[in-house]
């Protein structure tokens, strides 16, 4: 079976590895002429399920429990297995207590195993909780070795296409996101920060809860940090505002004092796709497959949504969907 897929981010990546690794001959089609540039490229990569369903349905924890294995398997070396922290200031507890309320998979943690687990976060939290079986990945270090597997099985790319005049192709998996025809979706926008500190380290993503803006911290290699993410429900895809730039440094000083010294590698703003329930769907309609919706849940939920997309591009009898 030929099949093209068209999108070359993070779930155009992750569906042609499960078509290609079930025999189908696979071209992926990106307008744009190489990775990055799209809302995958400016995720935080964080594979953090049980974190996630605080504010998200069960079916995200049930579909992403296993995306850590998936990226080990596909891609070894790019998942780190050290867990999240959530931390929050102490005039904030309430915040943490009703975090731990509505996740599960995480232990409480106190100012001396906080100090063992992040020494430079040592005395700065008293309280805070631990997911141990979480992990995370830098995205696009991720979507590179992803690229390069995909290649050595045969996978062929097609970089600067205009998908919508390649044709002879048995099936097609849409995977544009917002540059798909579905009125159903709508553009959530996330910005972000990347900072180089080398007076501190982190070992794992850092959570801060507070009740205004809630702040994640994903270490990088080099002493770069990825600061991010806000939700504004807008398609705009123009820079970092300047309210969100000042909140995001004010949240990470928050987290700790150092930052104010970093120095702002980059500044960046995605558009993620989400349908009405910020849940993904893979919808089969004639020949075409689709992909949708991951939300701000792209690199966990990709994998096991692309498993489906391949269930149903390989036995596609007639029109369905599954989410």
């Amino acid at each position: 079976m030929k099949v093209l897929v068209k999108g070359a981010g993070v779930a155009g990546l992750t569906a042609a590895f499960e078509l290609a690794a079930r025999g189908a001959t696979v071209t992926v089609a990106e307008i744009r002429y190489g990775l990055g540039g799209n809302a995958s490229w400016f995720a935080g990569g964080m594979l953090a399920p049980w974190c996630e369903r605080e504010s998200a349905e069960q079916l995200v924890l049930d579909l992403g429990r296993d995306a850590a294995d998936w990226w080990d398997t596909v891609t070894p070396g790019q998942a780190t297995r050290a867990g999240t922290l959530v931390v929050a200031a102490p005039r904030d507890a309430g915040e943490l207590d009703r975090f731990a309320s509505r996740t599960s998979g995480h232990r409480r943690v106190d100012e001396d195993e906080i100090a063992l687990l992040e020494p430079d976060l040592a005395g700065r939290f008293r309280r805070g909780l631990l997911f141990p079986d979480e992990a995370h990945l830098d995205p696009r270090q991720a979507m590179a070795a992803l690229h390069d597997k995909l290649a050595a099985m045969g996978v062929e790319f097609r970089f600067g296409a205009d998908a919508q005049h390649i044709s002879g192709f048995d099936r097609q998996i849409d995977c544009t996101g917002m540059a798909a025809e579905d009125c159903g979706l709508r553009g959530v926008r996330g910005e972000m920060l990347i900072l180089r500190m080398p007076d501190i380290s982190l070992s794992r993503p850092v959570r801060l809860l507070h009740p205004r803006l809630p702040l994640y911290v994903v270490p990088r290699t080099d002493h770069r940090f990825m600061v991010g993410a806000t939700m504004i429900e807008s398609q705009s895809t123009g820079p970092v505002t300047a309210r969100s730039m000042m909140e995001l440094l004010g949240a990470a000083y928050a987290l700790h004092p150092a930052f104010s010294e970093a120095g702002i590698i980059e500044t960046g703003a995605g558009v993620r796709p989400a349908f009405s329930d910020n849940l993904p769907r893979v919808e089969a309609r004639g020949t075409t497959v689709a992909i949708n919706g991951l939300y701000r849940h792209g690199f966990l939920l990709a994998p096991a949504m692309a498993r489906q997309a391949a269930d149903l591009a390989f036995n596609q009898d007639e029109t369905k969907e599954v989410a």
